[in-house]
């Protein structure tokens, strides 16, 4: 936490910033910190002013405002969700976000999210598969080989102890970059040519892909009893990838009905269906993974208490730190009432610049 004393500067994370945080920290121990965080703050769910995100839907994808507050602290995200930008080099999802004190209502830090975003996606998934995959799961399925994938991949080595990755995605090439990059870490990685040969010998399916519609990429034949499902990519309206009848044969978990029910997988099933919230499995109100034949389904869409710790945490982490910049972002005049003074100063500052210098 930085300490700054002028009352207009608010720390600026940079992504230059946020890839220097991570790697100074190291990948592996920022994700298990965060998921730190994340697990922290589903344990204190009910303290939360908690509201679906706020869309604005558009052809091509979605621009989602994503707010939260404990009563100590408010967060906001910005983000988008637009499938198709990867076809002119655009990023499918950016995002950034604001850190603010409930008590003055002042910033206390700006920051990317585009990073930030996928690794707290990847550390909630692996929050929510410790208290729901079967134990002693060594083998994940990874179904969609995008921006996504190797986060996932390396939360859930570190949280779960994850030794062998099974990838397949439609295009070969982005199989090809995550394995490439995942390949110095100690993982036993197979390339797979179909979504079925991917699943086989997996304790735990994670889907993330990308396609803005009703996909079906898992079918009810390819899922035995026992296994722990990560569905990642269904996050909109009109955007699933599970088969309805898998999940009438999963336990469903979810972060916030009220939102899942609109964008995950179960918008598939009635309104009123039963689902867990996760937070309720994770402070010990309602069991997860009762018996080994179980199949439990964590159907994530995201949610703004996950964003809410992932910017409570790198504010902590700033604490000693020199990953951020200085941003003169909020209005401090003299006297506080003063505001159009301040005009009026920088007006005589930029005047008195201006005049020739008298030899």
């Amino acid at each position: 936490m930085p300490a700054e004393q002028n009352l207009n500067i608010v720390p600026f994370i940079s992504v230059e910033n946020m890839m220097d945080l991570v790697l100074s920290t190291g990948t592996e121990t920022f994700l298990k910190e965060l998921a730190a965080y994340v697990e922290e703050d589903f344990s204190r769910w009910e303290l939360f002013d908690k509201v679906a995100r706020i869309p604005a839907h558009s052809r091509d994808g979605v621009i989602e405002l994503m707010p939260a507050s404990d009563g100590k602290l408010y967060a906001f995200k910005y983000v988008n969700g637009h499938p198709k930008n990867t076809k002119s080099g655009r990023q499918t999802v950016t995002a950034f976000g604001v850190l603010s004190d409930v008590e003055s209502g002042y910033p206390l830090l700006l920051s990317e999210m585009t990073i930030l975003t996928a690794l707290r996606t990847a550390a909630t998934s692996a929050v929510a598969a410790k208290h729901l995959a079967p134990k002693g799961a060594r083998t994940m399925a990874l179904i969609g080989n995008g921006a996504q994938s190797e986060f996932q991949a390396l939360a859930f080595r570190s949280l779960l102890g994850i030794e062998n990755l099974r990838l397949y995605d439609i295009d070969p090439a982005a199989t090809d970059r995550c394995r490439r990059n995942l390949a110095h870490l100690g993982l036993n990685i197979t390339a797979c040519r179909t979504a079925e040969e991917a699943v086989e010998g997996a304790d735990i399916i994670t889907t993330a892909t990308a396609d803005k519609r009703n996909a079906t990429i898992l079918t009810d034949n390819m899922i035995g009893p026992g296994v722990h499902i990560n569905a990642v990519g269904g996050d909109s309206p009109g955007k699933t990838e599970l088969h309805r009848d898998i999940l009438t044969r999963s336990s469903i978990f979810v972060e916030y009905p009220p939102q899942t029910r609109i964008e995950g997988e179960i918008q598939q099933l009635a309104p009123d269906y039963p689902v867990t919230e996760l937070w309720q499995v994770i402070t010990g109100q309602t069991t997860g993974r009762s018996d080994d034949r179980q199949i439990t389904l964590f159907d994530s869409v995201g949610f703004a208490t996950e964003d809410f710790a992932a910017l409570r945490y790198v504010y902590d982490k700033l604490r000693g730190s020199t990953c951020y910049e200085k941003l003169d972002l909020v209005a401090d005049p003299d006297e506080p009432r003063d505001l159009f003074g301040m005009l009026l100063r920088r007006q005589a500052a930029a005047q008195k610049s201006a005049e020739p210098v008298i030899a």
